[in-house]
């Protein structure tokens, strides 16, 4: 998305369940937690779309990512700097999930400073041309690794963890983060 002038986000899909829409990695003593946003499954109706999909707030999921974000991120060299920025996000439970998706994702564009604009489909199509990035929302499992490293605030218990949530990037690396995103080789992610 850093590299991209205007970002297509697929919402006229079929939500697939057990795939990185609803959840974030992020380090913690123990290695890696994940984060997972609970979601209203529809039984009665069929397949859901993308964009109609929300979230289960009977969980308080919203400020238990944040406890969590917090405990593990509080030492990192930037927290501070960006906890107030990022708190509201975690204030209340978002209804739709592609929304909150949104949302995060404008927030921390806004953050490392890079000038992002996006459109969602009005329907769904197999393929874009140009640069199709769809496939990286269904890798849940065998995900790529390759990221170049950076100090993670648990390195001293753990080896480098790769495939993180971003705010990992961002509380470690603050005004790096883009220039890092920038620098990650796309045919790594292939």
């Amino acid at each position: 998305m850093v590299r991209s002038e205007n970002v297509v986000f697929e919402v006229c899909d079929n939500y697939q369940k057990q795939t990185l829409r609803n959840r974030m990695y992020i380090t913690h003593a123990q290695g890696t937690l994940a984060l997972f946003v609970p979601i209203k499954h529809n039984k009665s109706r069929g397949r859901q779309k993308t964009k109609k999909v929300k979230s289960e707030s009977a969980f308080g999921w919203a400020s238990n990512h944040w406890k969590s974000i917090q405990t593990a991120y509080r030492t990192a060299p930037f927290f501070e700097f960006y906890e107030d920025d990022l708190a509201d996000l975690f204030n209340s439970e978002s209804v739709f999930l592609q929304q909150h998706n949104l949302k995060i994702i404008a927030r921390i564009m806004e953050l490392i400073g890079k000038d992002f604009s996006y459109t969602q489909t009005k329907t769904y199509e197999v393929g874009f041309s140009g640069n199709d990035w769809r496939q990286y929302a269904e890798r849940k499992r065998n995900r790529p690794s390759n990221f170049p490293e950076y100090i993670q605030v648990f390195q001293s218990y753990h080896d480098f963890i790769p495939n993180c949530s971003v705010l990992d990037a961002l509380f470690n690396l603050g005004p790096q983060t883009l220039q890092y995103l920038e620098d990650i080789p796309l045919d790594d992610l292939s």
